[in-house]
Formats: C-alpha cells, structure tokens, sequence
C-alpha cells in the first residue's frame, strides 16, 4: 500500500511536503480503532448507576432511572395517575396544567411521590432541573401519618430541600428562607450558584443525629442542628410552629415535591450513615 502511495505523491501536483500528509492522514484512519482516544461527542452520559466504589462505600440507588419501582404516592397504593412519569432518564412532574382530565372534565389528582423505604441517618445525593419559573422541593424526615392527618392530605410534612427558579418565581422574594437550596421556610442557603434553568444542579442532604446540611453544586449551603436554641427559635416563627412532633427525628420517607410545576430529579442515591456516637 505505502508503495502505491509514493507513487502518487511523487506526481508534481502534490509537491513532497503534501505527499507525507497524505501519507500520514491515511495511516491515521487504516489504523486500528482502539488505538484512536477521540471521544465521540454523541456519546450519552451514564446516569442512576453505582460505581464499583459507590457499591463499596454503601450506595445504594433509590431510581433506577427506567421505572418507578420503589416509590409510590403519599398517601396512597400506587403513583397519582397522570402527575409522573419518566423522561430522558429522569423523573418529571408533568405540569398539572397538562395532566389528562377525567371523565367528568376534573383533571386527575395529583400528589407527592413517596419513597417506600425509610431512612434515619442518611447522605442523600440527587441531581434536579427546575422548568422556568418553577416550584419544587425534595423532603425528609417524612412521617406518612402525621403528613396525612393534616391538609392537604396528599402533600408530605416535613423538612424540605428547596427546588425554585429563583429569577421567575414569586416565592424566592417571599423570603430567602423559601429561595434554591434553602430549609424550607427555616433557614437560608448561602453562598449558591446555581446552573441556569433547564440544566441539572448537584445537591446533597446529610442527616445524621440532630445534624442535618444542604449541598449545592458541590458547596455546602447550609447546616443546622435539631436540638440548639436557634433551631427552635427558627422553628416557632415558622409555618411549622403549630405541627405537634414536626422537627422530631425519625425513620422517615424521602419525597419529590409536587408543587405543580415541571420538574426532574435523576441520579438519587443513598447511604446509610450511623449515628455520631455509634460503633
């Protein structure tokens, strides 16, 4: 082959410095394919799995980023028809605005999504994109019954990890207690940078003991702890002040907010963590 090649490179037209770049390009693409490190820039990222050391060090996945196995409705047996589904390996909200009507031209009803296990010390890592001028949340420490006994009987009670569109919605000038990635009505983040909307933000809740943090984009954004006088003096100004039992620890659920607007969550995992003070 190389030998056919000279002989067309030695023709004048190509001259000898364009007849080795040509020899050079066409050994570059007669060569193997493993031996070429190019990434394919349609390559399709890895999401909702576990690496061999996340595998080590206790992940486990709680979306598995084809089904809803695992999850189901507060409040209810199943998932609230109509209200979630999955896309591009995420779980969405679909915008109630666009939910199916029933026969009687109600549209369907509609719900947050409950973990079925539960969790008491726990880091727990998710990935969430807010649509414009959206509203969400992830919360913890979930008590299905306490959440049920009081209105509406299908959202969760409990702390909650704030999802908004800071820049559109009209909650984030409520408060900063009520802006992404803070306490919900509790305690600010500071210090955030969030990606623009339609792009996924890397969180983080860890809550261990009486300790809990918010992360964001790989920066913590906020800690507290359950038992200090500040946590309590938090907890008597808030919306919460008057749930008997709402701040105590527990086995609790996590749970996807559904507040109406569009959103997704993808890459939720989690590990268990023992107590401070435990062996």
């Amino acid at each position: 082959m190389l030998k056919q090649i000279h002989k067309r490179t030695s023709r004048p037209f190509y001259g000898g410095g364009m007849g080795l770049s040509l020899i050079i390009l066409i050994l570059t693409f007669c060569s193997p394919k493993e031996t070429r490190k190019t990434a394919d820039p349609g390559a399709q990222e890895t999401h909702n799995t576990l690496s061999a050391s996340e595998k080590a060090d206790g992940w486990i996945l709680l979306f598995d980023g084809k089904s809803l196995a695992g999850w189901r409705g507060l409040g209810r047996e199943g998932v609230p028809e109509g209200h979630w589904t999955i896309e591009d390996g995420a779980v969405k909200k679909i915008p109630s605005a666009e939910v199916p009507l029933q026969d009687d031209g109600q549209p369907l009803q509609g719900g947050d999504l409950l973990s079925v296990g539960t969790y008491t010390d726990f880091e727990f890592s998710f990935e969430w994109k807010i649509s414009p001028g959206g509203n969400s949340g992830i919360k913890y420490n979930i008590s299905e019954e306490m959440s049920t006994a009081n209105p509406p009987k299908y959202a969760a009670l409990g702390f909650e990890y704030q999802v908004l569109d800071d820049d559109r919605h009209a909650d984030a000038l409520v408060s900063v207690t009520h802006q992404a990635g803070a306490l919900y009505d509790l305690m600010a983040a500071e210090g955030t940078a969030l990606k623009p909307v339609g792009e996924y933000n890397t969180a983080r809740i860890i809550f261990r003991g009486h300790h809990g943090a918010h992360w964001l984009n790989g920066r913590k954004i906020l800690e507290f702890d359950l038992d200090s006088e500040d946590m309590q003096a938090r907890l008597q100004k808030s919306k919460y002040r008057n749930f008997a039992g709402f701040a105590d620890k527990r086995k609790g659920h996590i749970v996807l907010q559904d507040h109406t607007d569009a959103v997704w969550f993808r890459n939720l995992k989690l590990r268990k963590l023992k107590e401070e003070g435990t062996s």
